[in-house]
């Protein structure tokens, strides 16, 4: 048992440090197996198909995600008082910021595998999401519509979507605008500076009035 998990995790770093240099589509199973030092036969026994394999490092790095904010919001909310958006975007940072903390690679990883969730044609992987996450993180949604501009559901679905994109954009392309900021500033900002850096403006976007004109709360 022991060689078999052994083995299995062998696999999904060697696929991790693939995905993130080369993304997923691009990355043959022979490289994974070549790097794991595996043979094919060993990848389908522990996960089937390339997809099984995707969906198990999407596992690996949605599950501590999906702890940090599960337990950063559970105790929050021992705390009666109402929770605003800062502090519910301040927990989604810091969840982000462990899951960049499991390797070089994690983050931009994970962000390849949301970008990939949106791409036609990736229905299975969209469902593994939906089915076995969108349950953990609906308290955090659910905060996160309180304390949103009055708007309708569907606008808040985009809304959603645009604070979602914003976010992949910039950890995709975190080591290219690194080079662009320290080309034209002389500087260089860590990953958590980043991050506290994304709050104000997604929060802002949040709250800002909706489509349809509803009277600002006080």
């Amino acid at each position: 048992m022991k060689r078999r998990v052994k083995t299995a995790t062998r696999i999904i770093l060697a696929a991790e440090a693939l995905f993130a240099e080369q993304g997923f589509t691009e990355t043959t199973m022979r490289q994974i197996t070549s790097a794991a030092d595996v043979n094919l036969a060993a990848v389908n026994y522990h996960f089937r198909s390339k997809q099984g394999l995707v969906n198990a490092v999407c596992e690996r790095l949605m599950e501590p995600l999906c702890a940090e904010i599960e337990t950063a919001l559970a105790d929050r909310l021992l705390d009666s008082s109402p929770v605003r958006i800062e502090e519910l975007l301040e927990i989604l940072m810091r969840a982000l910021l462990n899951v960049s903390q499991i390797n070089t690679y994690s983050l931009s990883v994970f962000m390849r595998l949301l970008e990939l969730a949106y791409m036609k044609n990736q229905e299975e992987l969209r469902e593994f999401f939906v089915t076995e996450y969108w349950h953990r993180l609906q308290a955090f949604l659910d905060c996160l519509r309180k304390d949103a501009a009055p708007m309708e559901d569907n606008e808040f679905f985009w809304r959603l979507h645009f604070l979602l994109g914003s976010i992949v954009f910039t950890l995709s392309n975190y080591h290219m605008l690194l080079t662009l900021e320290k080309s034209s500033f002389k500087d260089s900002a860590e990953i958590e500076r980043i991050l506290h850096r994304m709050i104000p403006v997604l929060a802002a976007g949040m709250q800002a009035r909706g489509e349809k004109i509803y009277f600002s709360r006080i």
